[in-house]
């Protein structure tokens, strides 16, 4: 901080106070100001309301800023049996989980699997026992029906044959007084 101030003072007593305040008031704006980088340039072709359009010139590399950009893979460093181990027995520790994890899957499905089957099973064996009771109903309302439809005849029958034995009788008083 010492050093920072004594410079400072210092860049104070060469520059004059008339630039210090115009360098203030006017700083220097640099002439390229989208840029000029090191291996390409950019300059402006126009300006308008919508937007501002650029060229971009690629500068040919040079074989020196190869070398600069030359990326070096870093050092390797000495694994141990230990490290091999340990990473070992990580992966066969994650194996292990994932097969447990696909064999519990598999059991919940299965699980699944047994108790939509035995729902099933007894929504069928109730619909078997309701159509069973359903028809013995309709069997058993036919039957009466058809009960009742014969002592219906039945009984017509015998009406039948009492009119036609008083018939018969008022056929016979009457031929006994006619004669």
């Amino acid at each position: 901080m010492a050093k920072t101030a004594i410079a400072y003072k210092e860049k104070m007593k060469e520059i004059s106070v008339l630039s210090f305040i115009c360098s203030c008031l006017y700083p220097e704006t640099p002439k390229n100001i989208l840029g000029d980088f090191e291996d390409m340039a950019i300059k402006p072709i126009n300006k308008r309301a919508s937007g501002q359009a650029f060229e971009v010139i690629l500068k040919p590399s040079s074989p020196v800023s190869d070398a600069a950009h030359c990326v070096t893979t870093p050092p390797k460093r000495d694994v141990s049996l230990e490290d091999i181990q340990k990473k070992l027995e990580a992966a066969e520790e994650r194996r292990r989980a994932q097969e447990a994890q696909v064999l519990r899957a598999l059991a919940e499905k299965r699980d699944h699997e047994r108790d939509v089957l035995l729902k099933a099973m007894e929504e069928n064996s109730n619909f078997s026992r309701m159509a069973e009771e359903k028809l013995q109903v309709k069997m058993e309302h036919i039957e009466e029906n058809r009960q009742a439809y014969l002592a219906a005849i039945m009984e017509r029958l015998q009406e039948r044959e009492r009119h036609a034995q008083e018939v018969r009788r008022n056929k016979e008083l009457r031929e006994e007084v006619t004669a």
